[in-house]
């Protein structure tokens, strides 16, 4: 990731920042195998997933794994949500938050957590790349404050 895919995901964040609601799209399964590699970058896009992965395992006992869905923003931003129905129930030991949670926003916690993890590897390093991260984190923390269940979003990541 160059500086131009910065330059140009900041332009978009920028843009939609005057956006009343920021909306989802499922991603359908003929775009999934370019979906990883367009947010994450070649180089990390095993490390990302499998750490969103690693961070719902982490944060809820009764998941065991399954199929996720992925979900593009309209201010750029992304996040992945496993496809599930009913809730789950996540607790953060970090900072005792105790949520049960749709599919839908534990999905949002868990790129979040992830994101940030990203930063956090790629940050002195690799700056543009860590920017780029950073900026994905923030777009989807901007979807998040409008989501239905931002409170129990915002406790989780607190």
């Amino acid at each position: 990731m160059g500086a131009d895919t910065i330059n140009a995901q900041l332009r978009v964040n920028i843009m939609n920042q005057d956006t009343a609601v920021i909306t989802s799209t499922l991603v359908p399964d003929d775009d999934r195998m370019s979906f990883l590699p367009r947010y994450f970058g070649l180089k990390h896009m095993m490390n990302g997933e499998s750490e969103i992965y690693r961070t719902l395992s982490r944060l809820c006992a009764e998941y065991k794994g399954g199929y996720w869905n992925c979900y593009e923003l309209s201010n750029g931003g992304f996040y992945m949500a496993p496809k599930i129905n009913g809730s789950l129930r996540l607790q953060n030991e970090g900072n005792y938050a105790d949520q049960t949670v749709s599919a839908d926003a534990a999905g949002i916690v868990v790129t979040l957590y992830a994101l940030s993890y990203l930063v956090e590897q790629t940050c002195g390093a690799d700056e543009d790349t860590a920017m780029v991260f950073s900026v994905l984190s923030d777009s989807l923390r901007q979807f998040a404050a409008e989501h239905t269940e931002a409170s129990a979003i915002g406790a989780l990541i607190d």
